[in-house]
C-alpha cells in the first residue's frame, strides 16, 4: 500500500463532521460519496522521516546568525547615537570655586570681611509654591466670574495696596528647562542650566557649584528645610534641620503640604533658625492631575492664600519673606518646555519693616529673571554672592546712592551693583581660562567694558564725588551682556564626538541596507559573517585604548567604542563588496541593488523626503498631521500602482488562453475580484482609522489655535458627569471590541483548541485583564469626596486592580513565551472501514469552523512528502499498518498566532498606562494594523499575476515603510509629542499611588507609556512576513486541482519547508525596518548638529532628537523580542514534530 497518494479523483473523499469545541471543530474520518472538486493530500506519518541522503538539519532555520546580525546592527546604531549625544548635549563646565567673606570688593583696597558687616535682614523665609505661575498671583477686582485659578490669592493684592513700601509682586522668569530640579539649581547657584539637565529631574544629584545654601552655612546661618525631598538630594547634609517629604507622586495633593503645615508655625516662633525654606507641591500636583481650570486648583490656591497670610502674621521686623514659584504651567498643567506660560512664575517680596524707599515707579523691572534672586538674597542677608552666579541684583530693594541711613548696614544701589559686577567679572575670568567656548571678540569687549567701569567707579569712590547717573546704568548693561553671552555660548559642543557619531550612524545605515539586500548570503556559511568584523572591532578598540593610555594616561571609553564600531562597519562593507554580491547573483537575485532608479522608487523616496523635512521646525511642529498624510498617500499608492500594472482588475478574456495555446492566468477572475475588493475595503478602513485618529492628538504650545483632545484627560479631570459616563462607556466598549476581535481572529484560524499555555492565556488572561482595566478605570474616575464610607475599599482597589492587571499580563506573556504553540493534534487509529485499498492519512488542518475550515485545509505539511512519494521511498505494503491518522488544527498559523496573542496582551498592558479615553485610539491602532496587513497580503496575491511576484518570502519596501510610518503616526494619535511637557508622568503611578523608592521602575513605566505605539508595531513587525501566507489564495487557478504545481495552500508551513529562505526573509524584514528607523534618527541627528545655533534648536530640534533616538532604542528592543518569539515558536514546532514522530530526526 502506498504511503501517500494525491486523492484528487472523484472516488470516495473525506468529509469533516463538526465536533463541538471552542475555536474550531475536530475532524472525524468518514468516507462518503464524492464531495466535489475539493481534495486533499493524505499521507502516513512515516513519510515525515528524513531521507538518509539529506541533511537532517535542513529543516532548522538559522536562528543564531539572524539574531547576532540584528544585535550587531542595533549596537552600531546605538554607538553612533551615544557618541553624537555625548558631543551635542554636554553639560556646561562647572567652576568648582567658592566665594569667601575675604574677597576683595573694591579694587585697590585691603581685603575686608564682608560677612562681619551687619546685614539688612537677619532672617529670611522662602515659601516656594511649586508651579505658582504669575496668572495665579494677579488679582482682578472687576472679574465677577473668575476661573478656578483666578483671584484666589487676595492676600497679595491687599498687601500691595495697603503697604506699597513693604511689598512687591513681579513676574519671575525661569530659564528652560522648566523642571523643578533645574529651577532649584537656578535660583540657588545663579547659573544657567543646560538642556541635558532635564534628564536628571527625577534623579537629582548633589549640587557641587557654589550656592546660597552653602554660603549660609559658611557664615553660620542655620537653614531649616521642609517640603519637596528634591532639596535633600541636591543639598545633602547642608541643612541645620530637614523635614523632606516624597515628591514624585503627582496624584498626591496634600501629603507634602500638610507635612509642612505641621511644623511651619512652630518653627517660626522658635529661635533655632536663620533661613527657613518651605517647598509646597500641592499646586503643581493639582496641575498635573487635574489641570489649572479645575475646582481642586481653587481649593489648593485658597489654602496657599491662608498659609501666606499666617506666615506674614508671624514675621518679625528683621525678617524677609519671599513667596515664589519655581516655574509656571501650561493650560493642561504640564511644564518642562520654554513657553511663556511655563517660564513665567511669580515672586512676592515682603517685610514688616520698609523694604522699598518709595511706591512702585515706571523704572520697576517688568520681569525678574530667576538668577537675579541669588545676588539679591546674598547681599540682603550679608553673605557673599555664589562664585558662578551670573544674576543681577534687584535694584528696587536697595536704596539710591546717599540714602542708606534708614537701612542699618544696608548697601546702596551703586555699591550692590559694583559688588555684583566684581563677582561676575571674577567668574568670567576664571571660566574663560578653563573653557574656550566664549568667542574671543565678545570676551575682549566684556573685559574692556569692566576695566572702564572699574576705573570710573574707583575714581568716584576715591574722590568722594557723587557718581554719574550713567554709571549704574552702565553696570547694569555690563551684567546683562555677560549673562546674554553666557546664555548664547553655554552649550559646549564637542565637534569631534558629533562628527564621529554622524559618521558611525551614516555607515550603520549603509550597513543595515546592505545586510537587508544580502540577507540570503549573510546566513550562508561562506557569506560575509560577523566573526571577521567582530575581530576587527576588538583590534581597533584595543588599539584606541592603548593609544589613549600612551598619549594621555587614561582611557575614554567613547573613543574606543567609536574605533570599534567604525572599523567593524568598514570591514564588513569591504567583505560584502568582495563576496556578498557575487553570492547573491549566483542565487538569482538582482545585481543592481544600489542603482539610482531603485533608490528613488516611491517606497524609498518617501522616507528620504520625510528625513529632509526634519530640518524644518515647522514640519516637526506639525509632524502628527503630516505623517498621517504620508501614511495615507503611501497606502493609496498601492492600488494605484497595481492598477497601473494591470493587476487590480481581472485580465480580459484571451481566446488563446481558453484553447490552451497560452498558459491560463495565475488566479481566476473571481479570485482577482475578491482580492481587489478586500484590498479596497481595507484601504477604506485604513483611511477611516487615520481620520478618526486625528481626534486624539495633543497640541504644542506653538500651535496657538489648536485644542487638545478631551480624551487625553483622565476621567477624574472631567467635571461633567454625563461626559464622564460617556467617555467611560466608550472606553469599555473599545476595550471589549479589542478583546473580541483578537479572540475572533485566533478562533477563526483554529488556534484556541489546544491545551497549551498560550491558549490558556488567550482563553482566560484575555478575559480577566480587560475586566481589571474596566474596574480600575471606574475606581480612578470616582471623586475623592464620593462614597466616604467606601473610601478605604476604593483606596485598596486603586492599588490592587492595576497590580493584578500587571500580574495577569506577566503571567500571560510568560505562558506565551514558555509554551507558544497553539496547535491541536488528534490521532485516531485506522478503522477497518477504510478498506485495504485506502492509505493511512495525515491531515494538517487549521480547523477553524465547519465552513471556513474547508478553505484553510493544509493538504501537505512539507514538500518532502511529495518527494518521498515521487522517489518511491516507501512501499505500499504493510509498513503503514498500525500507524495513526493525525489531524492538526492551527498549524497553518503556528507562527503568527502566538505573535498576535503576544501583541494583543501587550497592547492591553500599555493601555493601562494611558488615560482611559485612549482605549478608542488603541482600537484604531489595532484596526489600522489589521488593515495594513490585509492590504499587504492582497497586494502580494495580486502581484503574482503574470509572474509579477517575486515568488519568495521577501517583504517589499512599501509595506515595511507603511508599518514604520504608522508607528510614528500613532505615537501622536495616543496623545504624545516630541516635547518634554507632553510626557504623561501619571503613568509612573499606575499601581503605585504612594510613589516609588527608586527611579528605575517609574522611568520604565513612563517609557512604556511614551513609546507604546513603537513597541507594538516593532514587536508585531514579523507579521508582515506571515500574513501573505496566512491569507494566500487556495486553488485560484481555473481548472487546477489541489496540489498541482505546488500551488497548495500550506500557509505558514511554507516557511518550515524552506528554512534557509525563512531565515533570510526574517532577517531582511527586520533590517529593512531598522534601516527606515535608522535613517530617521540620522536625519534628526544631522538637523540638530547642523542647526545647533538655530533659534529653535533647544525648543524643537533637540527634543525631537532625544525622542527619535529613544524611540529607535525602544523599537529595536521590541523588534528583537518579536523576532526572538518567532524563533522560540520555531523551536517549539520542531519539538512538536519530534513528539509526534519520535523516530524522526526533525
Amino acid at each position: 500500500m502506498r504511503a501517500a497518494v494525491p486523492s484528487c479523483h472523484h472516488p470516495p473523499n473525506l468529509i469533516r463532521v463538526p465536533w463541538e469545541g471552542e475555536g474550531g471543530v475536530a475532524l472525524l474520518s468518514v468516507y462518503l460519496r464524492h464531495l466535489g472538486p475539493r481534495c486533499c493530500w493524505h499521507t502516513h506519518p512515516a513519510s515525515l522521516r528524513p531521507r538518509e541522503d539529506k541533511d537532517p538539519t535542513a529543516t532548522s532555520m538559522k536562528r543564531l546568525p539572524v539574531l547576532w546580525l540584528l544585535l550587531w546592527v542595533c549596537a552600531l546604531y546605538s554607538a553612533g547615537i551615544y557618541l553624537f549625544v555625548g558631543g551635542f548635549l554636554l553639560v556646561r563646565l562647572e567652576v568648582n570655586r567658592t566665594s569667601t567673606c575675604e574677597d576683595v570688593l573694591q579694587p585697590g583696597k585691603e581685603p575686608a570681611d564682608f560677612c562681619r558687616v551687619r546685614p539688612r535682614f537677619r532672617r529670611a523665609v522662602l515659601l516656594i509654591i511649586d508651579a505658582l505661575k504669575i496668572d495665579f498671583a494677579w488679582f482682578d477686582p472687576d472679574n465677577v466670574a473668575p476661573r478656578p485659578y483666578e483671584n484666589k490669592l487676595p492676600v497679595l493684592e491687599e498687601t500691595l495696596s495697603s503697604k506699597p513700601a513693604h511689598s512687591r509682586l513681579y513676574p519671575f522668569r525661569a530659564d528652560p528647562p522648566t523642571t523643578t530640579m533645574q529651577r532649584i539649581k537656578g535660583f540657588t547657584t545663579g547659573s544657567l542650566p543646560t538642556f541635558v539637565d532635564v534628564g536628571n529631574n527625577f534623579a537629582s544629584s548633589a549640587i557641587l557649584e557654589d550656592n546660597l545654601i552653602h554660603q549660609f552655612g559658611q557664615v553660620g546661618k542655620r537653614v531649616v528645610f521642609m517640603g519637596d525631598d528634591t532639596w535633600e538630594n541636591l543639598f545633602p547634609k547642608k541643612f541645620h534641620r530637614s523635614l523632606p517629604f516624597p515628591s514624585f507622586n503627582v496624584k498626591d495633593l496634600h501629603t507634602v503640604d500638610n507635612g509642612i503645615l505641621q511644623h511651619l508655625y512652630t518653627t517660626m516662633v522658635g529661635d533655632d533658625w536663620d533661613v527657613l525654606v518651605a517647598h509646597f507641591l500641592g499646586v503643581d500636583h493639582c496641575g498635573h492631575r487635574f489641570g489649572p481650570d479645575h475646582p481642586a486648583m481653587a481649593d489648593k490656591l485658597t489654602q496657599m492664600n491662608g498659609i501666606i497670610r499666617s506666615v506674614m502674621d508671624h514675621l518679625q521686623n528683621d525678617t524677609l519673606l519671599v513667596v515664589m514659584g519655581d516655574h509656571g504651567m501650561t493650560d493642561t498643567g504640564d511644564h518642562g518646555g520654554e513657553s511663556q506660560k511655563e517660564t513665567d512664575a511669580a515672586i512676592f517680596l515682603y517685610s514688616p519693616s520698609p523694604l522699598f524707599t518709595a511706591a512702585p515707579t515706571q523704572s520697576e523691572p517688568d520681569v525678574v529673571p530667576q538668577t537675579d534672586l541669588v545676588p539679591t538674597l546674598a547681599l540682603l542677608l550679608g553673605v557673599p554672592i555664589p562664585y558662578s552666579s551670573v544674576g543681577q541684583v534687584l535694584l528696587p530693594v536697595f536704596p539710591p546712592h546717599g540714602q542708606t541711613d534708614g537701612a542699618v548696614g544696608g548697601l546702596s544701589q551703586l555699591e550692590a551693583l559694583w559688588i555684583n559686577a566684581k563677582q561676575v567679572n571674577r567668574f568670567l575670568e576664571t571660566y574663560s581660562g578653563m573653557a574656550k567656548d566664549i568667542q574671543p571678540e565678545s570676551l575682549s569687549q566684556l573685559k574692556a567694558d569692566f576695566s572702564r567701569l572699574s576705573s570710573e567707579y574707583l575714581a568716584t569712590v576715591q574722590q568722594g564725588r557723587p557718581p554719574s547717573p550713567q554709571l549704574a546704568a552702565s553696570l547694569q548693561a555690563y551684567l546683562t551682556s555677560v549673562r546674554d553671552t553666557c546664555r548664547a555660548t553655554w552649550a559646549q559642543f564637542n565637534s569631534l564626538k558629533m562628527a564621529a557619531g554622524l559618521t558611525i550612524l551614516a555607515f550603520a545605515c549603509l550597513t543595515c541596507f546592505v545586510v537587508s539586500e544580502l540577507s540570503v548570503a549573510m546566513i550562508r556559511e561562506d557569506g560575509p559573517g560577523l566573526r571577521a568584523s567582530a575581530g576587527a572591532a576588538l583590534v581597533a578598540g584595543g588599539c584606541a585604548a592603548a593609544g589613549q593610555l600612551s598619549a594621555r594616561g587614561y582611557v575614554e571609553v567613547a573613543w574606543c567604542l567609536a574605533a570599534a564600531a567604525l572599523s567593524s562597519e568598514l570591514f564588513f562593507l569591504w567583505r560584502a563588496r568582495g563576496s556578498g554580491i557575487a553570492g547573491v547573483e549566483k542565487m538569482g537575485s538582482a545585481s543592481a541593488w544600489l542603482t539610482p532608479r531603485r533608490l528613488l522608487a516611491p517606497p524609498l523616496l518617501v522616507p528620504l523626503l520625510r528625513c529632509a523635512s526634519l530640518f524644518s521646525d515647522s514640519y516637526v511642529i506639525a509632524e502628527g498631521r503630516i505623517v498621517t498624510f504620508l501614511v495615507l498617500s503611501l497606502a493609496l499608492y498601492i492600488p494605484i500602482r497595481l492598477n497601473w500594472d494591470g493587476l487590480l482588475l481581472p485580465p480580459s478574456h484571451d481566446p488563446l488562453k481558453a484553447v490552451g495555446i497560452l498558459p491560463p492566468p495565475a488566479l481566476s477572475p473571481s479570485t482577482v475580484r475578491k482580492e481587489s475588493g478586500t484590498l479596497l475595503a481595507c484601504l477604506g478602513l485604513l483611511v477611516g482609522s487615520l481620520y478618526l485618529s486625528l481626534s486624539f492628538h495633543a497640541c504644542r504650545e506653538e500651535q496657538g489655535s489648536c485644542q487638545p483632545s478631551s480624551f487625553l484627560s483622565p476621567l477624574s479631570r472631567l467635571q461633567d458627569s454625563r461626559l464622564k459616563n460617556l467617555h467611560y462607556v466608550l472606553s469599555v466598549c473599545a476595550l471589549a471590541l479589542w478583546t473580541y476581535l483578537l479572540r475572533r481572529c485566533l478562533r477563526h484560524y483554529g488556534n484556541l483548541n489546544s491545551a497549551s499555555g498560550a491558549v490558556f492565556a488567550a482563553r482566560w488572561v484575555f478575559l480577566l485583564l480587560p475586566a481589571c482595566l474596566a474596574l480600575y478605570w471606574a475606581v480612578s474616575a470616582t471623586p475623592e469626596d464620593s462614597f466616604r464610607n467606601l473610601a478605604e475599599l476604593i483606596a485598596v482597589a486603586h492599588l490592587a486592580l492595576p497590580r493584578a492587571a500587571f500580574c495577569l499580563l506577566g503571567l500571560g506573556l510568560a505562558l506565551i513565551w514558555l509554551d507558544p504553540l497553539t496547535v491541536y493534534a488528534k490521532t485516531k487509529v485506522q478503522a477497518e472501514a477504510r478498506g485495504p485499498s485506502l492509505p493511512p492519512r495525515y491531515r494538517a488542518s487549521t480547523g477553524i469552523s465547519p465552513q471556513a475550515e474547508l478553505h484553510h485545509l493544509i493538504p501537505q505539511i512539507y514538500q518532502r512528502m511529495r518527494r518521498s512519494l515521487e522517489d518511491g521511498e516507501l512501499s505500499a505494503g504493510g509498513e503503514a499498518d498500525g500507524w495513526p491518522a493525525v489531524e492538526a488544527y492551527g498549524l497553518g498559523t503556528v507562527y503568527s498566532a502566538p505573535l498576535v496573542l503576544f501583541c494583543g496582551l501587550l497592547g492591553m498592558g500599555l493601555l493601562l498606562l494611558h488615560p482611559e479615553g485612549m482605549a478608542l485610539s488603541f482600537l484604531l491602532l489595532l484596526l489600522q494594523m489589521g488593515a495594513v496587513l490585509h492590504i499587504h497580503a492582497s497586494c502580494t496575491t495580486l502581484s503574482g499575476l503574470h509572474g509579477a511576484g517575486s515568488g519568495g518570502f521577501d517583504v517589499p519596501w512599501t509595506p515595511v515603510l507603511l508599518w514604520s510610518l504608522a508607528a510614528t503616526q500613532f505615537f501622536h494619535a495616543t496623545g504624545h509629542l516630541p516635547t518634554f511637557p507632553s510626557i504623561q508622568w501619571g503613568a509612573a503611578f499606575v499601581g503605585f499611588p504612594d510613589g516609588h523608592t527608586g527611579t528605575v521602575l517609574p522611568a520604565s513605566l513612563v517609557t512604556l507609556n511614551t513609546f507604546a505605539s513603537h513597541i507594538l508595531y516593532s514587536a508585531g513587525c514579523p507579521l508582515l512576513l506571515f500574513w501573505p501566507l496566512v491569507c494566500e489564495v487556495r486553488g485560484g487557478r481555473p481548472g487546477s486541482a489541489c496540489g498541482e504545481d505546488g500551488k497548495d495552500a500550506v500557509m505558514e508551513m511554507r516557511l518550515r519547508e524552506k528554512p534557509q529562505l525563512f531565515s533570510s526573509a526574517l532577517l531582511q524584514l527586520s533590517t529593512r525596518y531598522l534601516f527606515i528607523l535608522g535613517v530617521q534618527v540620522f536625519a534628526s541627528v544631522c538637523a540638530a548638529g547642523i542647526l545647533r545655533r538655530h533659534l529653535m534648536v533647544w525648543k524643537v530640534f533637540a527634543p525631537k532628537l532625544m525622542f527619535e533616538a529613544s524611540g529607535f532604542l525602544v523599537s529595536s528592543a521590541a523588534l528583537l523580542i518579536g523576532v526572538t518569539l518567532v524563533m522560540r515558536v520555531d523551536v517549539a514546532v520542531g519539538s512538536w514534530f519530534k513528539r509526534l514522530i519520535p523516530d524522526a530526526s526533525r
